[in-house]
């Protein structure tokens, strides 16, 4: 298994912070893997919510199907699958004066002989960790709900 985790602050309240994260079809505009993100279903996020996520990893383009399994008022936790891969990205937020901390973790499992590239991959997650430190605050700032 791999994990990364990053400590990022976003200069907003946590509730709207929260709001922004909850809908993953937002992943475009923060996660530097993430091609394209569409919502399955209709209304708001919610518990059982589902988007089809795209990515493009090492010059690879591959599906995973994401679903929101918590959201807590300081909480989310969104569940990634395919033949593959099981991705698990865990948020919590705690309050910080007028701004939000936001402490996300990323951890993906590899199936069957994808195990074997886990060594040789942590360090491309840690990139990628690198990137969304770099663009979530300013996406998450920009939102206008």
């Amino acid at each position: 298994m791999i994990s990364v985790e990053r400590v990022i602050v976003v200069r907003r309240p946590l509730a709207e912070v929260v709001a922004y994260l909850e809908d993953f079809g937002h992943a475009e505009e923060w996660d530097p893997g993430t091609v394209r993100c569409v919502g399955i279903g209709e209304g708001a996020p919610r518990p059982g919510s589902r988007w089809r996520n795209t990515s493009r990893f090492r010059g690879r383009t591959t599906e995973l199907e994401y679903e929101l399994v918590v959201r807590e008022p300081a909480r989310l936790v969104f569940s990634g699958r395919n033949r593959t891969v099981d991705a698990l990205d865990d948020l919590r937020f705690a309050e910080e004066g007028t701004a939000t901390r936001l402490v996300y973790r990323a951890s993906l499992s590899f199936k069957g002989f994808a195990r074997l590239a886990e060594p040789f991959l942590r360090g491309e997650f840690e990139r990628l960790g690198d990137g969304v430190a770099d663009r979530l605050p300013g996406a998450a700032e920009a939102w206008r709900p």
